[in-house]
């Protein structure tokens, strides 16, 4: 009896443990779906909320971009930069510094048409003209001969026919020297130079002699169109400088090149260092002349791959304006846009106000 007593409690006793257990496990089973509940991936279509709205207040209001964060999505789609707004320096600084401007300049601007030309030797004109002297003077002689012969026809210091036919048949011959002699010249002036019949010794004297140099000036077929050119302008071949040179303001038709196809004209070379035989570089104005200004070579600095320049606004700041460097003349590059006349432009230290604006310390480019 006391055996069946104590397996009885033993059995109660493991009953409880079970049922204790299975509850246990019921409720962990529970909380495993609840978590799965809380995780649950969002439905199909569904989008995640903006990064705006999750940044939003406690109001519910956005909050506002960032400071600087519509221009670089604006500048990411291709648009143009705003202008650097530039240095501004005090009194000391731009003495520190060095800082020079000057005030640009306006000009006219043309485009040029590129051609080449050869400095012709002076003893060919020389030649040319000692012969045309000397055809001048036989034939005056001849000339003044056969009228003395005429004058005295019938009188009696008159002289006999056959003189006076011989002093007539010299006086044609000569005339045709002369005529020949001119001729030959023309060849090699040309058949209208543009000087008058009253400078026409003086200038012809001054080619034969050296001291002004006949230039033949070739343009390629189709450059130079309608009359001979009002100015050119001439300079060693390779020149380092743009827009230098000489101005040649004479020009008139020439034979054509035949080493070289197109359109040729002579023009006088005066005060150059150019030798006989030399050849040149020439250039003549085409279309109509364009009005802007001049920005110094010394002015300029690059700067992400392009050209810039300072200008002076107000006292003290120094804008950074971009320039076109496409057209360059003797002193500079013409502009039209960025540079107005008479506005101040750094002509000395404007890589170092480029070097203090970029914060780099770096030299430019």
């Amino acid at each position: 009896m006391y055996k069946s007593n104590s397996m009885a409690r033993s059995i109660r006793v493991a009953c409880t443990h079970l049922w204790a257990s299975r509850k246990t496990s019921a409720a962990l089973a529970a909380s495993c779906l609840l978590l799965c509940a809380c995780h649950k991936a969002p439905p199909a279509g569904a989008e995640a909320a903006p990064a705006s709205e999750a940044k939003a207040g406690a109001s519910g209001k956005p909050l506002e971009p960032a400071k600087g964060e519509a221009d670089t999505k604006e500048n990411a789609t291709g648009t143009k930069q705003p202008a650097a707004e530039g240095v501004t320096l005090t009194p000391e600084q731009i003495e520190k510094m060095g800082v020079v401007t000057q005030a640009a300049q306006s000009i006219e601007y043309s485009e040029e048409a590129a051609g080449y030309g050869v400095v012709l030797s002076h003893d060919t004109i020389a030649q040319a003209a000692a012969e045309l002297a000397t055809a001048q003077a036989t034939e005056r002689l001849s000339r003044a001969g056969l009228s003395r012969a005429r004058k005295l026809a019938g009188t009696p210091g008159a002289v006999s026919m056959d003189v006076e036919e011989s002093a007539a048949q010299r006086a044609a011959v000569d005339a045709a020297a002369l005529t020949l002699s001119i001729r030959r010249l023309s060849s090699v002036l040309g058949m209208n130079p543009p000087w008058k019949d009253g400078d026409k010794d003086a200038i012809l004297q001054q080619l034969a002699s050296g001291q002004v140099k006949l230039v033949r000036v070739t343009f390629p077929l189709g450059t130079v169109s309608g009359t001979a050119p009002k100015s050119l302008r001439a300079a060693h071949i390779g020149a380092s400088k743009p827009g230098a040179g000489w101005k040649m303001n004479l020009a008139w038709d020439a034979p054509a090149d035949a080493s070289v196809p197109g359109r040729s004209f002579f023009a006088l070379l005066k005060g150059s260092d150019a030798g006989e035989g030399e050849r040149l570089q020439v250039w003549t104005p085409i279309g109509a002349p364009v009005s802007g200004v001049v920005v110094p070579a010394a002015a300029a600095v690059m700067s992400e791959s392009k050209y810039w320049c300072y200008v002076e606004k107000k006292p003290g700041t120094f804008a950074r304006t971009e320039i076109d460097t496409g057209k360059p003349t003797s002193d500079g590059y013409f502009v039209t846009d960025g540079v107005a006349a008479g506005d101040k432009v750094v002509t000395t230290s404007a890589g170092q106000l480029l070097a203090k604006e970029s914060a780099s310390g770096a030299e430019p480019d």
